[in-house]
């Protein structure tokens, strides 16, 4: 991958002048296409054809190869069959050209024959320097009008705007060009990132992050290239820098295949799109379903100031509207504002005296259009209130368009620094109303549902970006070296599995509160472990060779007394040797057996790609089933931990449920902690499992039950 300056980039945003190699003379041809597009979106650079076999196209000069050009060229558009890409890059390479879009496909998308043909494509781009946009992509758009660029082969020039969208789908790009043009939403930029041989999502996001002309970034992605990296600087983007930007992201796939292959409870449940999932929420991303709902929050935020708070005020026409935005509001994390006793007083003087003055307002169906203007007014005023929904639905008295004017009369004359979102419930003559609220940027929405969606996600990103900065949680009290000597040893053994009781002391290691335990290999070492540790025990099978010991007799619970001892030791040795007659024995784990407390679990997984992952959740034999865990990147902060705790559905019975005791919440997040520190300093530790983790009563802290540790 080919690192790029800004410099570099800027021949790929903004060339002063553009060679199409392939422009065609054929009118359907995608090379006709992608040159007339360049042509009649106002390009305020030079653009020079490409083709051998013509003269001009359109009235522009055609040159035989990018090498006859007499001029430089910043940025190269290919549009020729993919066996000839190749050469025709490096042409560009030995001309000096410094940014290339490869629309061409039939590469890695297509098999290995194209993979190896994408592969010379990269080694191309990298001799020369070359930053390569796609193959198999739609192209790049940039409506700076000092730039005025589609080199797309997507119908129409979007409007200028402040939303950038950065697009993995070519066809999905398209589809969403057209969606913005219908809805009359502008764009900064657009991208088509295709295969992404060199340039991809965190490259682009490099150079977006300082352009003054983008205040939102849209996201669809199959897959990121460098997930660590992308999380690095999403965080940066979206929270660390003066200027923020709100980064909103569909990721495709929500899929589990990619955990087939586990050998853990962690590595099983940490499938692609659970790890998706965290590194958008540790990144301050926003992840949507649809590229409508894409679109919905993309306006709000381009348009609209971020609420300080989550408290809305609903006005509205409609009681059932009024109902909808509200069941909707509180959905998606909202609340209805409590409002002060003088602007429930003003409602009061406002309204009709058969009004009930609550949140949502309702100005009931009398045809009254100066209401919006007076009541719009009022509740943007309450000191309680942090933004408003407005909703007008459809009457035979009333206009629309002298709706609009009050609202934007009430919005600009309060001088107000809150959002204002609308919605016209119209369906077929809403356009000119929608036009007026467009003059001062108040989104409007089809649906009072669409609205309250919108909003909420702009309450979690003023969230995101004010949330407390707290630190990582280091502990000293770490035996580190000899943590390394028992996955040496397992090492030295041929063995990737730590056996249970190499488990337990690298976790004692760490500082994980552990049960009392012994390793014995006879019947009286047995006896003698128990006395030690103490009535009642467990028994547990110890063998390289057996993962899933209850299932095959390999664990004895509730051990009382000595004769219980003897019985369960034999019993257990018989029904191992019976169902694993070849494994290998290599002695008896005796535990202190625990009763009560919640059973929860912990685990860590290593992605080569996004590298260490924590997960929580409640434990037991029933994990895989329940599904009802979280998951971080590693190294987490003490506020990320705490929310990772209480993310999961069964979080209330970790509270305390039915008049059971609180569990102790702060052991878990010590737990967790350790575990974090352990992710970033055991870096051959790739999958662990702690299950159960029993937590205790409130102040009774946690212990380790069970768990397995796999090392590289």
């Amino acid at each position: 991958m080919t690192a790029h300056t800004r410099e570099t980039l800027k021949a790929l945003f903004a060339p002063k002048s553009v060679a199409v190699i392939g422009a065609s003379t054929k009118p359907d041809s995608l090379g006709r296409v992608v040159f007339k597009n360049i042509i009649f979106s106002g390009y305020t650079g030079v653009v020079y054809p490409v083709n051998p076999k013509a003269h001009s196209i359109l009235g522009v000069k055609a040159y035989p190869s990018v090498v006859d050009i007499p001029d430089e060229i910043d940025l190269a558009v290919i549009i020729v069959p993919a066996v000839a890409v190749a050469s025709v890059l490096d042409e560009c390479g030995r001309k000096g050209v410094r940014a290339a879009v490869i629309i061409s496909a039939g590469f890695k998308e297509i098999g290995e024959e194209g993979a190896r043909r994408e592969a010379e494509l990269q080694q191309i781009a990298q001799r020369y320097g070359i930053a390569m946009l796609g193959p198999n992509c739609l192209g790049i758009i940039n409506t700076d009008p000092s730039v005025s660029l589609n080199a797309t082969f997507a119908p129409g020039m979007p409007r200028q705007g402040n939303i950038a969208f950065i697009s993995q789908s070519g066809a999905l790009g398209v589809a969403a060009l057209e969606y913005a043009q219908r809805q009359k939403i502008g764009l900064s930029k657009f991208v088509s990132i295709g295969n992404k041989a060199d340039l991809h999502e965190n490259h682009l996001l490099e150079y977006l992050k300082d352009d003054p002309l983008t205040d939102v970034v849209l996201l669809y992605v199959e897959d990121l290239e460098d997930p660590q990296g992308f999380h690095r600087l999403a965080t940066e983007i979206t929270s660390e820098r003066p200027k923020k930007i709100p980064i909103l992201a569909i990721k495709s796939g929500r899929t589990l295949e990619g955990a087939k292959a586990a050998t853990s409870h962690t590595g099983a449940l940490a499938g692609s799109d659970e790890v998706y999932d965290s590194v958008f929420m540790q990144s301050g991303v926003l992840r949507v379903e649809t590229i409508e709902e894409l679109f919905d929050y993309a306006v709000a935020f381009a348009q609209q100031p971020l609420p300080k708070g989550n408290r809305i005020a609903i006005v509205t026409n409609a009681g059932g509207a009024g109902i909808l935005a509200t069941d909707a509001a509180v959905r998606y994390g909202l609340q209805l504002a409590s409002f002060t006793p003088e602007t429930a007083q003003k409602l009061r003087e406002l309204l009709p005296p058969t009004v009930n003055v609550a949140n949502p307002v309702d100005m009931t169906g009398e045809p009254n259009e100066q209401r919006y203007d007076t009541i719009v007014r009022t509740v943007l005023a309450d000191p309680n209130v942090d933004g408003v929904i407005v909703i007008a639905a459809p009457h035979i008295l009333m206009s629309l368009e002298n709706i609009a004017r009050n609202i934007v009369r009430a919005v600009q004359e309060t001088h107000s620094d809150k959002p204002v979102l609308a919605c016209l419930m119209a369906v077929t003559d809403a356009r000119p109303a929608i036009e007026i609220l467009e003059t001062i940027n108040i989104p409007n929405y089809s649906f009072p549902e669409r609205a309250a969606r919108a909003l909420a996600a702009m309450a979690r990103y003023r969230d995101w970006v004010h949330r407390p900065r707290t630190e990582y949680r280091i502990f000293r009290d770490i035996q580190i070296e000899r943590a390394r000597e028992l996955i040496a040893q397992a090492k030295r053994d041929g063995r990737r599995v730590l056996l249970e009781p190499e488990a337990h002391d690298l976790l004692k290691a760490y500082g994980f509160p552990m049960l009392k335990y012994r390793l014995v290999r006879t019947e009286d070492e047995g006896l003698h472990a128990a006395h030690e540790i103490g009535y009642p025990v467990v028994l547990k099978i110890v063998s390289p060779d057996i993962v899933h010991k209850f299932d095959v007799g390999g664990v004895k619970l509730n051990i009382q007394n000595d004769t219980e001892l003897r019985e369960s030791f034999r019993q257990m040795l018989t029904d191992v040797t019976r169902t694993k007659p070849n494994a290998r024995i290599v002695g008896v784990f005796v535990q202190e057996f625990i009763k009560g407390g919640k059973e929860t679990i912990l685990g860590l997984k290593r992605d080569p790609l996004f590298g260490p992952l924590l997960m929580f959740g409640l434990g037991g034999i029933y994990v895989e089933a329940l599904r009802d865990v979280t998951f971080r990147l590693a190294p987490v902060r003490e506020l990320g931990i705490q929310r990772m705790i209480r993310q999961i559905r069964g979080f209330k019975i970790l509270e305390g449920f039915r008049g059971e005791p609180p569990s102790d919440i702060d052991a878990i997040a010590e737990c967790l902690a350790r575990l974090s520190q352990l992710a970033t300093q055991m870096e051959e530790i790739v999958e662990l499992d702690i299950n159960p983790l029993i937590v205790l009563e409130k102040g009774h802290g946690a212990r380790v039950v069970d768990a397995r540790i796999v090392v590289a």
